[in-house]
């Protein structure tokens, strides 16, 4: 689950806030939930750049949590509409800390999206797939090793609510480089309303 609030604060300077509370197995407590935002500036109708900050709460089975410091940068990107739908791009590099090590890890996110209307007469309801690929940069005392490290491909729908506010309901596939040979497949039912102003 996301739940993403989105609008300008000026007419260049926009910003975005999510919840992402992340439940596992069990539906009793999230496995992990993610705080994040970010102020930025819209260079022009198809580009636009931020500065962000996240934090990230890991429960373990010993009550302590692990807690996930970020700062990141993003460059948003509407590349272009082929096939009658949208392309865009969303690029992140990230700066991670966590509580049970000392070093910074660096990653790099790049994320391809495509959406398009199901009907010629309306885009009330979008086919929607899009695949981010992390890469992690260098090697941290906490487990980040320098390398390819997930992938998720997503398809479903964008569905239009009141004014410009969307939602995204659909699959997500997250394949996971666990290092020495193993690796974790994770399927995922994804649900993100975007509340937009």
């Amino acid at each position: 689950m996301n739940l993403t609030a989105m609008g300008p604060v000026s007419r260049d300077l926009i910003y975005f806030a999510e919840v992402q509370p992340r439940i596992g197995q069990g539906v009793s407590q999230a496995d992990q939930t993610l705080l994040r935002g970010a102020i930025g500036w819209k260079i022009s109708s198809n580009l636009s750049i931020y500065q962000g900050y996240a934090h990230v709460i890991l429960p373990t089975k010993d009550g302590r949590d692990i807690n996930e410091e970020r700062s990141f940068q993003q460059v948003n990107w509407t590349i272009g509409k082929p096939w009658k739908g949208e392309l865009s791009s969303r690029t992140r590099l990230e700066q991670r800390w966590r509580s049970d090590g000392s070093d910074m890890g660096w990653r790099l996110r790049e994320m391809l999206r495509y959406e398009k209307a199901l009907t010629a007469k309306s885009s009330t309801v979008n086919a929607l797939v899009y695949a981010e690929g992390f890469i992690a940069l260098n090697r941290t005392d906490w487990g980040q090793k320098a390398r390819f490290d997930q992938l998720r491909s997503f398809i479903g729908t964008e569905i239009k609510l009141m004014g410009t506010s969307t939602a995204e309901i659909g699959y997500l596939n997250q394949y996971i480089d666990q290092g020495s040979g193993a690796k974790r497949m994770n399927h995922i039912a994804a649900v993100t309303l975007f509340f937009r102003h």
